[in-house]
Order: structure tokens, then C-alpha cells, then sequence
């Protein structure tokens, strides 16, 4: 299978390089009316990378300004809760681009970039340098070799506001021998509505949850309120219609309908805004050759009496209209586009108008139907009928906005469940970093607030009188004490006949796949979940010419005693095997596989609760039949025991004790 996954993806490279003179034409094609297109090509081809700044921290990606936009209560949810990680905004458009930028004036602490084309290299030298804790991705902009080389990596990927109609539900699964696997790398999906999340499992996405939909919670820059303050004087007296987002085909239909219109109703004023700004000119002389009087608002004029259009020929402005507006057509709708967000309006409580092809924002649309909180038109005379009835009824016009931003607020809720998830894929939130060259240590502040690297040599602490101990099993590990906080110090190596002749030196490989900090990530992450195992204090990778070194400082569980080495004093009663039987079920619950459960890494406090200990090589795995080959390896260690200790307070029917809890535990998450 793995072979026919790679084989798959190989494919899918090639056909990315074969197109690669189109991507380049295409590129060079929209550069003709917009010259960002031709612009930052280092950045498409990851030849230029990140500043250092943007190195350990988040990444959320947006492919253009739409997304962008929904993405803001998130952008500032990340920055005040996690404002020690550097935030890095990617996108693929100018448009998103100059969006990021302007906010990066705001908050000079988020860093930018492009993200690069989905080949294989670029993709590898990207993430590696950048090593993300967690990728976030707006919506369906999902790239095979992106995600396939996250999950490489061990960079946790969260799909955000994910949403997947029908349409696209079946081209997915006309190249399920690329999506398949592709969605099987996402580590979670947070989908807008129950109807993406069946698709999307369907075609083989493995983590999905329904978070509902961001877009209801719009974040409202104090720019976008202050600029409509200073205009709303300047449009007084006139009916202000907005046509937002509108696509070539639409312009058309709409200035027909205005021409009618305003032959009754010369106070309206329609405020056209078009979708793509290499539009702009098309549509100002389209307004030339129907005579109609506008003003540009690039030109910064602002409408006269006279005026019976504005056009909208700026970027990041529609919220500005979408206040000023006594009702709102969404564009994109008359055509087979799919519609736009209606979210917008809806938020200001206006009244949206839209065409028939609205299957972009399907499920919003069929609320607003459910309320009769919107109305549809399809042409020329049907807006024209409906834009009178809303002129010459405003009661109505404020009814149905009031029952659009009343639907608008009940289906709020989806920042806090995105943050909810952000803070399970993000174990590392409060760890610090040290970086040397292509050495790398993590470090808990709160445990070592003054951080040193001679930390992790059993020599610095032997000098200092600080070492209290040391276990010379397989591998020597020494027992530290700072500041009435003791830590175990180990360094790691290599075992079986390998280990004879290379002691510690492991393969090149990835910080983030090393074997110090793939535990000591687990270690966080399972405290978030607050299971009981050690505290992770520090951890080191070391590059050489031939790979890497690694040590690591977890904290000492204080009046503590070894399973095994308890049972050779005493017999645990039924309750404790019952207690570490609920244990290791919640454990494994959440799907954590220890790959090396015996009686030496199970510990008992004088308080009674049990820890496990010892996570080297462990992960994180859906539940299956290694469940129970957990349980039978450490029922193999407890007869291993037995036969060596000449008493050891253990026999098999205790056992049936252990398993009870097991059970038990399993039997009332199932309730």
C-alpha cells in the first residue's frame, strides 16, 4: 500500500513538473493586468525563505483575500493566546498579499510570505527550514505534497472552516488515487456543516469534526468603522445599493437594471464593487459606453448629487459598503460562479439580494430561505421588481436584515472551537527554543528559567555537587537536583549490534523527527490531556557530519517506586490493579501506544496514583489490535519478573483484576 501511495504521489510530482512552463505562462498572463503576478517569484520558489523570526512557531495559510478576511478572529485569537510563537501568514495571490501586509503594519510581529508551488523540493526546503509547531489551512486549499511532507515532518496539519460541496466532492473522488492519501495526512478537519464532514470522511479523511462556519463571527477593523463614519455624511439623503464582489456577465445585468430603476428612484446610488482589480478599467468603460455618471473611488472623489455610481476600484473596502448600505447583492450568483460570502451583510444586518448559483455558501443560503431572511432574483426584471419593493418599503428591507443578523448571531461558536482544537495540536505553546547553528534545544521556562546548554552534561551537575543519584541499567541516566527541583538527565543510544559499534550517533534526520524531541512533544501533549507521566524540562538535538546526538531532562517523580521493584516488597490489592488497569485504558484511548510497557516503567507515588514513564520511541496511533499486545506485553514482563525475583508478589489470577479496570474504563466512555 505504501509503495502504491508513493507511487501515486510521484506521479502527481511529475505532472506538477511537466506543467511547470504553464504555471509560469499563467503567472506571466495575469501579470499583464496586475504586475504583483510577475513579482516575489523567489518566494513562489522558495529560493528566497522566511526570516528567521518565523522559524518554531504557526503557520496559517490563506489562499487569497476572501479566506484572508474570515480568517482574522482567528489571527487575533493566535496572537494574544500564544504571543511567545511567531506567527507566519501565507497566501497565493497579490491581493491577500497587499491584505497581510497592511495588517503586518498593525502587528509587526506577524511575518509573511508566499507559499511556495507543491513540488516535492521546494515543499521539503520550505518546512525545514521553517519547521512549524502547527499549519493551519483555510478551507479546501489542500496540496498533496504539502501535506504528505507536514505529516514527514511530524508538523501537525488543522483544516479550518473546511467545506466541500457536492461538485468538488466528485472531482475528489475522480483522483482518489491522489486525494485518498491526501486527506488521510490531515491531522484534524474542523468542516462548516455536517454535509462537508460526511464527504469528506467519505473520501477518506480520517479526523473530522463539525466546528461550524468562522465567517459568523467577522472581525470588524476600527479602519473599516472610521472610514464609514467619514462617508456616510457625504451620501446622506441617497438610497445606497451595494453590489459586492461582482464578476464579468453580472455588471452587465445590474447597470440594466439601475437604468430602469433610477428613472423613479434618481436618490439611489448603486456602489459597484468588482471581484478582481484587474476588472476595474473593463468595468469604468462600461460605464463610459452606457453613459452612466460615476466617480472611481481611486480617483478620491466622492459622489456629488449627480452621481449614480461608485465605483469601487480598491481593495479590503467592501465591509466600509456593506455599513453604508441600505440593502446588498452578492455577486458572483447570476453566473454558474457559485456565489460569494453573504456572511458580510448579514453581520451589518442589511438585507442581501443573490442570484441562483449560490452553491458556494449553500447551507447558509438555505438558513436565510428558512427565515425568509434573503431574496432571490435570477435577471434584469426581477431585480428591478424586488430593488422597488425594498425602495418603497424600508420596514421591509429592516425586517428581513434583522432576521439575517439575528440567524447570523445563533450560529456563532466556530473561533472557540477552532482554538480548542489549536491548543490539542499545540503541546509546545510555552516552550522556549535555543538554536546554535543546526543544533536545537527546547526548554521549559517555568522549570528552568535560567536555561543552560551544559545542562544536558552529567559533568556540569557532578561539579556542582547536584547530582543525587544515577541508574546503571541498560543505559546510564543520572538523577538532578536545582532549586529543589530534581530531573532525570538521559542521554540516548543506540541498542542491539548496531549499538556495539556506534554508541549515540543516529541517522540524519529532521529536529522534529529526532528522537528527544519526538518524546518530549508527546510528553506535553499527553499532559495537556492530563495523563500522569513525567514533566518534560529540556531537550537537545545535536547535528554532526554522520546525523545526530540527543539528551533530554524530564522531570523526577518525587516519592516514587518502580512496579516491579514494589512488588518485591508487597502484593498491590485488588483497587490499585483495578486503578492501573483504568490507567492504562485511558491511555490508550487516546490512542497512545507505549511501545515498551513493563513493570520497570510503571511507577507508583505515596499517594497512590500510578505514572507511566519512559516514552522513547512511543507515538500517538488509532486504536486498534495493539492495544491488547500493550496489555500482553506487560503481563509477559510480570512473568518475566516472577521467574527472576525469588519473591515477587504477583500471580496470574491477579491479573483478571487489572483487565476488570480495563474494561471498565472502555464500558463507561461507551455510556
Amino acid at each position: 500500500m505504501f509503495k502504491v501511495l508513493m507511487i501515486n504521489r510521484l506521479f502527481y510530482s511529475l505532472i506538477l513538473l511537466l506543467c511547470w512552463p504553464l504555471v509560469i505562462a499563467y503567472l506571466l498572463w495575469r501579470s499583464v493586468k496586475d504586475p504583483a503576478y510577475r513579482q516575489r517569484f523567489a518566494e513562489r520558489f522558495a529560493v528566497k525563505l522566511p526570516s528567521n523570526r518565523a522559524k518554531n512557531g504557526i503557520v496559517l495559510h490563506a489562499v487569497s483575500v476572501g479566506e484572508f478576511n474570515a480568517a482574522k478572529p482567528i489571527i487575533k485569537q493566535l496572537l494574544q493566546q500564544y504571543p511567545q510563537l511567531p506567527l507566519t501568514l501565507t497566501c497565493t495571490t497579490p491581493t491577500a498579499s497587499a491584505a497581510i501586509l497592511q495588517l503586518q503594519a498593525e502587528q509587526p510581529t506577524i511575518q509573511h510570505c508566499y507559499l511556495p508551488f507543491d513540488y516535492p523540493i521546494l515543499v521539503r526546503r520550505w518546512l525545514k527550514f521553517m519547521q512549524p509547531q502547527l499549519f493551519i489551512i483555510l478551507e479546501t486549499e489542500l496540496w498533496p505534497n504539502l501535506l504528505a511532507n507536514c505529516k514527514a515532518f511530524t508538523i501537525p496539519t488543522l483544516v479550518i472552516n473546511a467545506r466541500l460541496s457536492a461538485r468538488s466532492a466528485k472531482g475528489y473522488r475522480r483522483f482518489s488515487c491522489f486525494t485518498k492519501a491526501m486527506l488521510a495526512d490531515i491531522s484534524q478537519i474542523l468542516a462548516q456543516d455536517r454535509a462537508s464532514a460526511r464527504r469528506f470522511q467519505a473520501l477518506g479523511a480520517k479526523q473530522v469534526q463539525v466546528a461550524g462556519n468562522i465567517k459568523y463571527e467577522l472581525s470588524i477593523p476600527e479602519t473599516s468603522i472610521a472610514l464609514a463614519q467619514r462617508i456616510k455624511p457625504l451620501i446622506q439623503g441617497r438610497r445606497v445599493w451595494v453590489a459586492g464582489s461582482t464578476h464579468a456577465g453580472e455588471d452587465e445585468i445590474l447597470l440594466q437594471a439601475y437604468q430602469q430603476l433610477k428613472i423613479d428612484h434618481p436618490e439611489l446610488l448603486l456602489v459597484l464593487a468588482p471581484r478582481h482589480p484587474e476588472r476595474f478599467t473593463a468595468v469604468a468603460e462600461l460605464l463610459q459606453q452606457q453613459k452612466i455618471a460615476y466617480v472611481q473611488r481611486s480617483s478620491g472623489q466622492a459622489p456629488s448629487s449627480g452621481t449614480e455610481v461608485w465605483l469601487i476600484d480598491s481593495m479590503g473596502e467592501l465591509l466600509t459598503w456593506y455599513q453604508l448600505a441600505d440593502f446588498v447583492f452578492i455577486g458572483g450568483s447570476l453566473i454558474a460562479r457559485g456565489g460569494h460570502n453573504p456572511l458580510e451583510a448579514m453581520a451589518f444586518a442589511k438585507t442581501v439580494l443573490s442570484g441562483p448559483y449560490i452553491f458556494n455558501f449553500q447551507q447558509v443560503f438555505q438558513l436565510l430561505q428558512k427565515q425568509d431572511a434573503y431574496f432571490s432574483v435570477s435577471d434584469t426584471a426581477s431585480i428591478v421588481s424586488r430593488v422597488q419593493q425594498l425602495i418603497t418599503q424600508p420596514d421591509l428591507a429592516v425586517r428581513t436584515g434583522h432576521k439575517a443578523f439575528a440567524l447570523y448571531q445563533q450560529q456563532q461558536g466556530a473561533v472557540a472551537q477552532v482554538m480548542a482544537k489549536v491548543a490539542i495540536l499545540l503541546p509546545m505553546a510555552g516552550i522556549k527554543t535555543w538554536c546554535q547553528g543546526a543544533n536545537v534545544a527546547w526548554f521549559d521556562p517555568d522549570f528552568y528559567p535560567e536555561f543552560e546548554l551544559a545542562y544536558f552534561q552529567p559533568e556540569f551537575w557532578q561539579r556542582r555537587g547536584l547530582v543525587t543519584g544515577q541508574s546503571t541499567g541498560r543505559n546510564t541516566v543520572w538523577f538532578v537536583q536545582q532549586d529543589n527541583k530534581q530531573a532525570v538527565l538521559r542521554h540516548y543510544y543506540r541498542g542491539g549490534l548496531v549499538g556495539k559499534i556506534n554508541k549515540d550517533t543516529f541517522w540524519p534526520s529532521p529536529v522534529l523527527k529526532s528522537r528527544a524531541m519526538v518524546e518530549f512533544r508527546l510528553l506535553q501533549q499527553m499532559r495537556l490531556w492530563q495523563l500522569p507521566v513525567p514533566r518534560p524540562c529540556a531537550a537537545l538535538y545535536q547535528a554532526d557530519r554522520f546525523g545526530y546526538r540527543a539528551d533530554i531532562l524530564i522531570e523526577r517523580i518525587s516519592s516514587s517506586t518502580e512496579l516491579a521493584q514494589l512488588l518485591v516488597t508487597r502484593a498491590l490489592n485488588k483497587a490499585e490493579w483495578h486503578d492501573l488497569g483504568v490507567l492504562i485504558a485511558r491511555f490508550h484511548q487516546y490512542g497512545v501506544h507505549h511501545s515498551d510497557l513493563n513493570c520497570h516503567n510503571i511507577l507508583l507515588d505515596n499517594t497512590g496514583q500510578f505514572w507511566l514513564i519512559d516514552f522513547d520511541k512511543c507515538e500517538i496511533r488509532p486504536q486498534g489490535g495493539w492495544c491488547q499486545q500493550n496489555l500482553a506485553r506487560l503481563q509477559r514482563s510480570l512473568l518475566k519478573e516472577r521467574s527472576l525475583q525469588p519473591a515477587f508478589n504477583w500471580d496470574i489470577a491477579q491479573w483478571r483484576w487489572l483487565v476488570a479496570g480495563y474494561n471498565a474504563q472502555f464500558t463507561n466512555k461507551a455510556n
